[in-house]
């Protein structure tokens, strides 16, 4: 079993033995999450999937506290050594590594990419991640890309995956992409924080359900045990 912990917009926790990750720390600036304490988030490895401010914001102050492995593409952890980061892992697209306890693979995001003072930040990017108790995806941002269909072969338990439209995809395209990697279970991020990515939950449930897949929205700050 692994513990989800829903921290608003596509902020994660996933917990399983004494491993606590936590990707695309984005709090502080989140006027939806004033009940969220970031200084007190359990975090072991916290992996970045791309460079902009709604994914990074809390990265740096998260990694120095709780002096977690940071994981991003070459260009991010490269910038957060810059910061003073001591351990910062530069991966790239279809790179994996064995972090022991967790193998990490990122994997391909359509998207843009860029640091929050305009610094190039490279690919943007998800991750499989494989462990004792199975395997799961985080998207990141993306849009649909018929690349998902080759995440079948992780046999993935659930994935999170972008609902909001706008920037990413929207539900109807993110029902595809779980139908094309044949997951059962998808927790949405990326929806409700800003004005353009407000999700009808109702239609956004519908759709899910249209295909099979079920779609889990947590309350910001519950946790699920999966």
């Amino acid at each position: 079993t692994m513990r989800i912990t829903y921290y608003g917009h596509s902020t994660v926790g996933v917990s399983f033995g004494e491993v606590h990750l936590l990707f695309d720390p984005f709090i502080s600036g989140n006027p939806a999450v004033k009940h969220i304490d970031p200084s007190v988030i359990p975090c072991t490895h916290l992996l970045l999937t791309h460079g902009h401010g709604d994914h990074v914001l809390d990265a740096e102050a998260i990694a120095k506290r709780t002096n977690a492995v940071l994981v991003a593409n070459y260009e991010i952890a490269t910038w957060f050594e810059g910061k003073g980061l001591k351990q910062c892992v530069g991966m790239n697209i279809g790179g994996r590594k064995d972090f022991g306890g967790f193998t990490a693979r990122m994997t391909t995001a359509v998207h843009s990419s860029q640091l929050p003072d305009s610094t190039y930040g490279g690919n943007p990017g998800g991750y499989v991640i494989t462990t004792p108790e199975g395997s799961f995806h985080h998207a990141g941002d993306t849009a649909l890309t018929l690349d998902m269909q080759l995440l079948r072969r992780h046999e993935l338990k659930f994935a999170f995956l972008p609902i909001g439209d706008h920037f990413t995809m929207g539900p109807e395209d993110a029902a595809e992409a779980a139908t094309l990697m044949n997951v059962p279970t998808v927790i949405g991020i990326h929806y409700d924080t800003f004005p353009p990515i407000r999700l009808d939950r109702s239609a956004a449930e519908a759709t899910f359900r249209q295909r099979g897949v079920k779609l889990l929205l947590p309350n910001i700050g519950e946790s699920i045990d999966l």
